[in-house]
């Protein structure tokens, strides 16, 4: 088992409540363990009755296991400030206001949201060395998608960025002051240094995510939860990311054979058609199913929690290396 742990699907299958779940059973194993939410409705914090922060803070009651949840909305902020202060060192005061309009702008766009998000994941998982496992409970799979697609992307992108960059300081600087002043501008350069930095961090995310990082799939016995379940398997094999396993959550639990009413009936067919469901997952794809966890009447959470991780049939042994 890898050391990063990540569980993905549409909105609303129940991604909290499996990885918190997963998190659980890995603490129970004596292994430090910390849950890492993006939900903005802190779902973990429900799940756990405790309030968690940007940070990693230790689950009450629970030996071994801490819990944080990134808020998106400041994520984005935070990105947004950060980079207006580091184009405002390097630009004249003049331009500062139109660069500020301009970086407002960009910040509205969808893959900034991302972008951000994705910055929080890469520090979370370079400063995670006192932890054996970290387990993500994702955005819903598109997101997820274009998360783990900016590695790829933006290094190119950042390569370009770089040499027209060095290119600019070599054509035009190196003839105001000189050659040898110029050689050393370009390896002092702000802005080359911070290109240089991101891509570093792009790299270092793709190679953890393909070397070191197990994705599991949550979904429900529905057919739009199947159909995306199917698209998100392609998606993540376009990035050289495979699914170790699926978590079937939601399954309606069938009513005792001597219930006979209008309601027992309903459930009957409900859990007929869910088991044909099942069963065509099973059949379908190649990825096995690793737990179908049926709807529980309470939240998940507590002694439901245990119950649910001990449901979850995936190994919690670290990775020999």
């Amino acid at each position: 088992m890898s050391k990063f742990v990540f569980f993905g699907g549409k909105g609303g299958v129940g991604k909290t409540t499996v990885s918190s779940a997963f998190g659980l059973k890995n603490a129970n194993a004596g292994l430090k363990t910390l849950v890492v939410s993006t939900d903005p409705a802190h779902s973990t914090s429900d799940v756990f009755d405790q309030q968690f922060g940007d940070d990693p803070e230790p689950v009450e009651g629970i030996e071994n296991l801490w819990a944080m949840e990134i808020d998106p909305e400041e994520e984005v902020e935070r990105h947004l400030q950060e980079t207006k202060r580091a184009m405002g060192d390097q630009v004249s005061p003049a331009i500062v206001n139109d660069i500020n309009r301009q970086i407002d702008l960009a910040h509205k766009t969808p893959g900034a949201y991302e972008s951000a998000l994705f910055d929080r994941f890469i520090d979370v998982m370079r400063n995670s060395d006192e932890f054996d496992r970290v387990v993500f409970d994702t955005s819903p799979t598109g997101g997820t998608l274009r998360l783990l697609s900016l590695p790829e992307f933006l290094g190119d992108w950042i390569d370009r960025l770089v040499q027209k960059r060095m290119k600019s300081i070599d054509l035009y600087e190196k003839a105001a002051i000189g050659e040898r002043e110029a050689r050393l501008k370009m390896e002092s350069d702000p802005i080359i240094g911070r290109l240089t930095d991101r891509k570093e961090k792009f790299e270092f995310a793709g190679d953890v995510l393909r070397s070191d990082a197990t994705f599991y799939l949550v979904l429900n016995p529905d057919e739009l939860s199947i159909r995306e379940t199917d698209r998100a398997i392609d998606q993540l094999a376009e990035y050289d990311l495979s699914v170790a396993g699926l978590v079937v959550n939601k399954v309606t639990p069938e009513p005792d054979e001597d219930e006979d009413g209008t309601g027992a009936r309903y459930l009957r067919d409900r859990c007929a058609t869910e088991r044909e469901r099942i069963e065509r997952v099973r059949e379908d794809f190649e990825e096995p199913i690793v737990a179908v966890i049926a709807t529980r009447v309470e939240e998940v959470k507590g002694s439901l929690l245990a119950e649910v991780a001990d449901e979850l049939e995936i190994t919690v042994a670290p990775s020999v290396t």
